[in-house]
């Protein structure tokens, strides 16, 4: 009995530690929403009204996890405010919006530069060459725990929700894609899903290169051909941006997507914020 003692005793800890932890998150989402923080989720998140009243609390309740779990930090001269931290937290909890209360559990932090930012990388060649160069870019997802996005490019993406590109749904859904452990196109599924996300994912993304090669437009943004993980996030970005273009010409992957996020966005928006322009 006495060689059961820490095992009990971590059994007693671990325990603990989960009710208590419930017990926070579910007393943090019963406090009141802030009104300061509805309207900016009403300005800077166009598909809001359209969400059924139950889905709108579910969202707020969201956004207050996000905000009291994540760590915001300003970086290039940028000073963070509850705008910057609900209009992001908001974006990235549509991502999560029927998938439990689990709010990104390997995030601890969003650093927010003012523009695109620019990182020194090494990049490996097909011909297995080693080439070093400055990059571009308007965000980042890391396994170790960051988010990095750039504010100018945040507010782009919600100026206009229907031009299938939006970098918190693209930088939160590689977050989710490397929950299943690593960043490879294939996020944690239920058992019985991973043959079907499997065949229609390396399908989709092989039609989506072959197209771009011979010149074919697709509502798919090319940036989908890089590898499997930016198929997947680019894909997430269209599903919510552009539902009744994505369901019309990939009926299939948008079931799939449909699947693992438990959402329909055509029914938010029922075409109102897709615009008529080419598909890209």
């Amino acid at each position: 009995m006495t060689a059961l003692l820490p095992i009990i005793l971590v059994l007693f800890v671990f325990v603990a530690y989960l009710y208590i932890t419930r017990w926070r998150a579910q007393r943090l989402r019963s406090k009141p929403f802030p009104p300061a923080w509805l309207a900016i989720i009403e300005a800077s998140l166009p598909v809001y009204p359209m969400l059924s009243q139950e889905e709108q609390d579910r969202l707020c309740q969201l956004v207050k996890l996000f905000i009291a779990k994540k760590r915001f930090y300003g970086c290039g001269g940028v000073v963070i405010t509850d705008e910057i931290r609900v209009t992001i937290a908001a974006q990235a909890c549509l991502l999560l919006l029927n998938k439990g209360w689990s709010v990104y559990p390997k995030l601890t932090a969003i650093l927010v530069y003012p523009s695109a930012f620019r990182v020194d990388r090494d990049e490996h060649q097909a011909d297995g060459t080693v080439v070093s160069g400055s990059h571009g870019l308007l965000g980042e997802s890391w396994h170790n725990g960051r988010v990095i996005l750039s504010w100018d490019d945040v507010e782009r993406g919600v100026s206009d929700f229907s031009d299938g590109h939006n970098v918190v749904l693209h930088e939160f859904s590689h977050q989710l894609d490397a929950e299943s452990g690593s960043m490879d196109g294939a996020p944690a599924l239920r058992s019985n899903s991973y043959q079907s996300w499997a065949k229609v994912f390396s399908e989709n993304f092989e039609d989506l290169k072959f197209r771009y090669d011979h010149g074919q437009s697709t509502v798919i943004d090319e940036y989908g051909t890089t590898n499997p993980a930016e198929f997947f996030a680019v894909a997430t970005e269209t599903f919510f941006e552009k539902p009744h273009q994505l369901h019309r010409h990939r009926p299939e992957l948008y079931q799939e997507l449909s699947h693992f996020y438990q959402l329909d966005p055509m029914k938010w928006s029922a075409g109102g914020l897709e615009g008529a322009g080419h598909s890209r």
